[in-house]
């Protein structure tokens, strides 16, 4: 993993919101995210369903689906453009070229009557103008890229005649055709067996190591973030709430959720059984959005909410890309203050 430390953001994010228009009301679903990532580091995003990690992913991208969605406050800056002020024609250049997405399941994105190889090469014959021949030439090679065996005879498969783990493969293939600058991954190891999803993640350095690819890791296991990320943010319902290095996210949680959700890690969980405890778990439910928030959205899940709760906490800054959306960080918090 490569730190990208001292580069100039190649992605930088700021006050990110996205609203949607629900029975005719607005409703917030991110709410002023921001983060950057450098040249070759990996970011991971966690958090669990709805928390707004695939929102992120599906605005970098410019595909929040409007209506009824629209990024309502914020700014995308991919090598200094910003992707918000972009046009859709804009966008079909830079989407695929600049920045890519692995979708979360191959069988739904992948087109079942057309060969992997003609959908790769798509890909390349619209961004790089090449020939169908040089097209399906170059699909060839990105197959064997991604260690797919006889590429050579595989490009004219269909998606049904390949195995889980192949899929996948083929979606990082058709993702890297153009040798985006950002690599979105989201959920990219869902529903494969442990062995494959080991190979994906080496799969995944590998080609970051050779090309310096900046990787956004979408996905709701810690431990695939352990396994790929230089820094972490974790979300909860739309709203960032930690972010820090991998070490400092895992070694040193400051906010309730992020501790909770560590303590539900398999080797945790392990542990439990063979205690023959309780398995570990975060009690209450995300709330419902289209209620509306006000406070801290973990409130009420939270061992140690405080009165002050009520009230929706800024982000306090720790250290460099060191951050809590936590009462508990702030350091100014009155001393006598007691969990309600």
């Amino acid at each position: 993993m490569n730190t990208g430390a001292g580069d100039r953001p190649v992605l930088e994010v700021d006050g990110l919101s996205v609203d949607f228009t629900v029975r005719k009301r607005q409703v917030r679903i991110l709410s002023d995210v921001g983060f950057s990532i450098g040249r070759g580091e990996t970011l991971g995003i966690i958090g669990e369903s709805g928390c707004g990690k695939s929102m992120t992913a599906l605005s970098l991208m410019g595909m929040v689906p409007s209506p009824p969605g629209r990024i309502s406050a914020g700014r995308i800056l991919l090598n200094g453009e910003d992707l918000c002020a972009a046009s859709e024609s804009r966008m079909r250049a830079i989407r695929g070229r600049n920045i890519s997405m692995i979708f979360q399941e191959p069988m739904t994105s992948l087109n079942p009557v057309y060969t992997v190889g003609n959908q790769i090469a798509e890909t390349i014959r619209r961004h790089k103008g090449l020939s169908g021949a040089d097209a399906l030439a170059e699909a060839v090679d990105l197959l064997r890229l991604v260690h797919i065996p006889a590429p050579d005879k595989r490009v004219s498969a269909y998606p049904h005649e390949l195995s889980g783990g192949m899929r996948q493969r083929v979606m990082i293939a058709m993702a890297l055709a153009c040798e985006p600058d950002v690599l979105i991954a989201d959920e990219p190891t869902t529903a494969l067996d442990v062995t494959v999803q080991a190979q994906i993640f080496d799969l995944l350095r590998e080609i970051q190591d050779a090309r310096g690819t900046a990787i956004v890791l979408i996905t709701h296991d810690f431990g695939a973030v352990s396994e790929m990320a230089d820094r972490v943010i974790v979300m909860y319902a739309g709203h960032k709430i930690e972010e820090g290095s991998l070490d400092e996210v895992s070694d040193d949680a400051r906010h309730p959720y992020t501790q909770g959700l560590l303590r539900c890690m398999p080797e945790i969980r392990a542990r439990a059984r063979e205690r023959r405890q309780p398995l570990p778990e975060i009690p209450g439910v995300v709330p419902d959005l289209l209620k509306g928030l006000t406070g801290c959205p973990f409130a009420s899940r939270c061992p140690s909410a405080m009165d002050r709760c009520r009230e929706l906490p800024p982000s306090f800054a720790l250290a460099p890309q060191r951050a809590v959306k936590c009462w508990l960080a702030d350091a100014s918090a009155a001393p006598g203050e007691q969990p309600a």
